[in-house]
């Protein structure tokens, strides 16, 4: 495929002034930038939307049970140990002899 040239240039930009008129085409340029700048924003907004969403996403969804426990007994809900009518003290102590099983056999 040819380059376009100075030449092909030229017959282009007399046939667009030809064709506008050259009083229109400052007009024509201005209106030409605004759409575009238009066009920048509304893609710009585009692609945050597509990142919220990407990130709500990849966020793992959380029960109305898991929102309302203790730190305490998240922790140790992910360590496996039953949680129902222990309280946090107690939760506490059977995690740190969870983690000090965890390191034992680690070692091994």
């Amino acid at each position: 495929m040819a380059m376009i040239g100075p030449t092909e240039i030229l017959l282009i930009f007399i046939v667009i002034v030809l064709l506008f008129g050259a009083t229109k085409l400052p007009e024509l340029a201005r209106s030409m930038g605004q759409s575009m700048g238009e066009f920048k924003v509304g893609q710009m907004e585009a692609e945050k939307r597509y990142e919220n969403m990407k990130n709500q996403v990849n966020q793992p969804a959380q029960s109305a049970d898991d929102i309302a426990l203790t730190r305490a007994q998240r922790m140790a809900k992910n360590l496996n140990i039953d949680i129902k009518g222990k309280s946090d003290e107690q939760l506490l102590a059977e995690i740190e002899k969870k983690l000090a099983e965890q390191e034992v056999a680690s070692k091994k």
